[in-house]
């Protein structure tokens, strides 16, 4: 049967440690817009952040009570979701910023296959956030 979508796109929710620290990543280098501030009705309350990224809502949570981190290695680290992409066409530009941000550039530009390159960073709480751009 599958999904019958309502919205071309996803929402992802990121658990955070320091609302200050991921919005500046989030909004004031990648420029995300922040559309809203709600509170967690779960998890012992907190805040999410709810920002856009094109038509993807990117929702920044901030419990009140922060849970142990996930563990670290990105990809190849553990199973489950380790990492979310964005399709740009500034990916030296986006690049150079984040690591004069002071964010960990884990995989420099490279390209991946004809055409294709990459980069992969961390923000803040040590997510990889990978940075597509195709040529032409």
């Amino acid at each position: 049967m599958g999904v019958s979508l309502a919205k071309d796109s996803i929402d992802l929710g990121i658990v955070i440690t320091d609302s200050e620290a991921s919005l500046a990543f989030y909004v004031g280098l990648l420029g995300f817009e922040h559309v809203a501030d709600t509170p967690m009705p779960i998890g012992g309350g907190g805040t999410m952040h709810r920002l856009m990224c094109g038509t993807s809502l990117i929702k920044l949570v901030k419990l009140d009570t922060v849970p142990e981190p996930g563990p670290p290695g990105g990809i190849v680290g553990a199973t489950g979701l380790r990492y979310f992409t964005m399709i740009v066409d500034n990916l030296d530009e986006i690049t150079t910023a984040v690591a004069v941000a002071g964010h960990t550039i884990h995989i420099d530009r490279a390209e991946v296959r004809p055409g294709v390159s990459i980069t992969m960073c961390a923000d803040p709480d040590g997510n990889w956030v990978e940075f597509v751009q195709t040529d032409g």
